[in-house]
């Protein structure tokens, strides 16, 4: 409510009001924006695991593909290439698996360096457990922040330089370790990053399956 009046009071009243009134306005509607999305990320981290989420077998070629049309309009705009091998099926939930693909890869579009995004998604078997790759060539990551940037609101950048609210990663790791995987980054700065995450490749339940990282 307070965005959508602060919008109305903008549009209708903008150059009615002197110089300082239309900025006013507009820090408002800005400020009011930004407050419903962090309170829509911080609900979406909230509900991982709270949700009844149904584990299945999930082929996660067919995830990706959700994935990348989400990711539309940003691999459009940045020339992004998003390139992947034949993915296996994994024991997860399945929109958990394209909402990991998509934050993994919505990150590596935005943290760019000078040329085109080009990632690469593989995976590999790891005993019980599916080892999965994210590789950019991105900006990077100094390897002292590589923990940091899975907690909430940890950002690394300002606002006025890449937009969000540093919760993506966070929900990452959250829906990875509650299916007893594990996720990290290995990456250096100026260099591209590589996040590698784990998952289960049966229902663990029934096969007594152990964590292996």
């Amino acid at each position: 409510m307070v965005a959508a009046y602060t919008q109305l009071l903008g549009e209708r009243y903008r150059g009615r009001l002197d110089e300082d009134a239309d900025k006013y306005i507009g820090y408002a509607c800005e400020g009011a924006l930004r407050m419903q999305t962090l309170v829509r990320d911080l609900l979406a981290f909230s509900r991982v695991g709270r949700d009844g989420a149904a584990c299945g077998r999930v082929d996660c070629d067919a995830a990706m593909e959700v994935a990348l049309l989400g990711l539309g309009s940003a691999m459009q705009e940045s020339g992004a290439v998003v390139t992947h091998a034949v993915l296996p099926v994994v024991w997860a939930d399945r929109s958990q698996v394209t909402q990991i693909f998509q934050n993994l890869i919505g990150n590596a579009i935005k943290f760019h360096g000078t040329e085109a995004p080009a990632i690469s998604v593989q995976a590999v078997r790891a005993g019980a457990q599916w080892l999965f790759s994210v590789s950019d060539n991105g900006i990077g990551i100094a390897p002292e922040y590589a923990e940091n940037i899975f907690v909430v609101f940890q950002r690394l950048h300002t606002r006025a330089e890449y937009a969000g609210n540093g919760i993506g990663l966070a929900i990452c790791k959250k829906i990875i370790e509650r299916g007893g995987g594990k996720i990290w980054v290995e990456a250096l700065a100026g260099h591209g990053s590589v996040f590698k995450f784990t998952v289960a490749c049966n229902d663990p339940a029934e096969k007594g399956v152990g964590v292996e990282g």
